[in-house]
This record gives structure tokens, C-alpha cells and sequence, in this order.
């Protein structure tokens, strides 16, 4: 077990009490902060980080179940322990604060081998499920990882209309054959840290990355106002970024980047796909394709971006853009409409 201290909230009217829990809890190593009712209890919990809650119940303003029905309705606090330390009566009411979310019920007078025993136990799930937040956060995108947490992991999609955009460093294998295996990495990771801001900047995800190359979704796992307007936008964040990082380049005389971006728009069918053991969340659909096959014309055309005209009639901007007629695209029977800008 973890013996590192936490951050305790001791939420008591009763001044004698929090007095008393504070040392008790204090001389097992942990930091206190204490708050007279649940109002203040709330605002503490807005403002700062707690580890574990030890919660009275018949308090002024707000009492315990209003806090325990507060924290049920709030994301960010869901998982937080809570301790019911209370002298009210009857197993109706243990029982509704168990309903409520509470961890667990130490009767009052509080007895301190017992706190001992409950707090530790706390303390050690909730690091726990951090460390397991932590690791979800580094493997998926936050709207991922806050989509599993609210809802679980459940193979299956759901229909979406969401804009993909797909990006890819243009001879990168030419490149990557004058440099290091290490300096290849080097690259890759930096190319990914620039991509990855401007995509997440404009509310979109990465969803896949293949080699050089990477799918981003704007308007799934969560739906997106004018998403096909962000996708462009943070298509263009990442064309100034990469020439920012070619200046860097070529002031060590090293070989600039240039990359190609295919964007559409329309219905997509998004979610996990894969198995119960491994899986990924992504999105099908002739929309994705069609994003795909624009990325790779874009080294025909000559342009830097391509996009749709269902992506073209919602820019802001669109009276800026220029039509490529007549486009054939493989895996696509009829010839499409693509736009660039002018």
C-alpha cells in the first residue's frame, strides 16, 4: 500500500469535531482542510485538489446529502472517496448515503483505528484509479478517456456527421534514409507535438497515427459546432508551425518538411473497433475515405490542402478558396469537386 500522504476535506458544523478529526487524521501524516457546511465544501472542491472527503451530514445551508447528491452530478468529482462521519440514526439513512455515492460510514463518536483503517483503504483506490486515469489519458485523447470514464468501453459505433482530416509528410522516406534512427524518432515526435496542438486546439482528435502520417476527427466522439471550419483552421495552424520548424531546419541545413492534407465532411460511423482485448476508437465511412484519397491527390494537384464541398460551404472564408473540377480519386466511381485555396 501506498503510504504517501493525502490532501483530507473535513466538511463539519460542529467546531469540536473538525478540531478533533483534524489532529486525528493530521497524526496519520495527511494535510487537512476543513469547511463548516457543504456550501463551502462545494467551493473548496471547485478550487483545489482533495484526495478524500470526511463528510458530516446534518450541517446549515447545505447538509450532507445535498453535497453527496452535488458531487454524484459533477465529472470531475465523481470518483472522489467520501466518508460519512455522522451521528444520525437508523440504516435508512446509511443506506441513502451509500445510494448517494458515500464510500463508506464511521458512526460518531469516530473511532480512530477505525478512521485509520478507512482513510488508508480511501486513499489507496483513489490512487488507484488515477494512476489508471493517467495511464487511459497518455494512450487515448481526453474526450476518449472522458468518454469511457462517463460510459464505459463497449465495442459498436454510432452514426455522426463529423469532418476527418488526414495529413501526411510528403517523401518523408527520402528524408528519414539521411538521419539516425534516433533523429527519425526525434522528428516524428515533434512533427506529432505540433499536429497534436493544432488539431486539439480546434476541438478536434488524433485518432490514428500510421508512420508520418495521422487521421484526425472534429465533431466525434463529441459533436462540434461548424467542424469542418476547425478542421481547415487547424490545417492551416499546422502549415505555419511547419514552416516555423523549417526555418529551425534550415539554419542546420537539414531538409524541410512539406505536407499534404485531405479534408471532408459527412456522415461518418464512429467508435471502438476491435476486440474486447485490444481496440481503438475510430471512424468508417466513405467520408474517411474520400479525406484519404483527397490527402494523396493533394501531391497531384500541387496544393497543400484539399477539402470537399460540403467542408467548402461552411468555411468562413470560402469566397477565398479556388474549384478543382472533375477530380478522379481512386476507389471513388465518379469524379468529385475538390477546392484549394486560391
Amino acid at each position: 500500500m501506498n503510504d504517501a500522504p493525502g490532501h483530507v476535506l473535513i466538511v463539519d458544523d460542529n467546531k469540536v469535531n473538525r478540531l478533533l478529526l483534524t489532529r486525528s487524521v493530521e497524526m496519520l501524516g495527511h494535510r487537512v482542510s476543513v469547511a463548516e457546511n457543504g456550501r463551502i465544501a462545494m467551493d473548496m472542491l471547485a478550487s483545489d485538489r482533495f484526495d478524500i472527503l470526511l463528510l458530516d451530514i446534518e450541517m446549515p445551508e447545505m447538509d450532507g446529502f445535498e453535497v453527496l447528491e452535488a458531487i454524484k452530478s459533477i465529472p470531475a468529482l465523481r470518483h472522489l472517496p467520501v466518508i460519512v462521519t455522522s451521528s444520525i440514526e437508523g440504516l435508512n439513512n446509511v443506506v441513502r448515503c451509500i445510494e448517494l455515492g458515500a464510500e463508506d460510514y464511521i458512526p460518531k463518536p469516530v473511532n480512530k483505528v477505525l478512521l485509520k483503517a478507512r482513510v488508508g483503504a480511501s486513499l489507496e483506490r483513489k490512487r488507484l484509479q488515477d494512476e489508471q486515469k493517467a495511464l487511459l489519458n497518455r494512450f487515448a485523447t481526453q474526450e476518449v478517456a472522458d468518454q469511457l470514464t462517463e460510459s464505459g468501453f463497449a465495442i459498436g459505433g454510432e452514426r455522426r456527421v463529423a469532418t476527418v482530416l488526414f495529413c501526411d509528410i510528403r517523401d518523408f522516406t527520402a528524408i528519414s534514409e539521411t538521419m539516425t534512427p534516433e533523429a527519425t524518432i526525434d522528428l516524428i515526435n515533434t512533427y506529432y507535438t505540433l499536429m497534436f496542438d493544432a488539431v486539439s486546439s480546434q476541438g478536434g482528435i488524433v485518432s490514428l497515427m500510421v508512420g508520418d502520417g495521422l487521421m484526425a476527427l472534429f465533431g466525434a466522439p463529441n459533436p462540434l459546432e461548424n467542424s469542418a471550419q476547425r478542421a481547415v483552421s487547424a490545417a492551416q495552424d499546422m502549415l505555419a508551425m511547419t514552416a516555423a520548424l523549417n526555418e529551425e531546419r534550415a539554419a542546420v541545413t537539414e531538409a524541410p518538411l512539406r505536407i499534404g492534407f485531405g479534408i471532408a465532411t459527412g456522415e461518418v460511423v464512429a467508435g471502438y473497433t476491435g476486440t474486447q482485448h485490444r481496440a481503438t476508437y475510430t471512424c468508417v465511412g466513405k467520408t474517411v475515405n474520400l479525406a484519404a484519397r483527397l490527402e494523396a491527390y493533394t501531391k497531384v494537384a500541387g496544393c497543400e490542402i484539399l477539402f470537399d464541398q460540403t467542408t467548402r460551404a461552411s468555411l468562413l472564408n470560402a469566397s477565398q478558396t479556388r474549384e478543382i473540377a472533375n477530380v478522379r480519386l481512386k476507389g471513388f466511381a465518379n469524379t468529385v469537386n475538390a477546392f484549394t485555396f486560391a
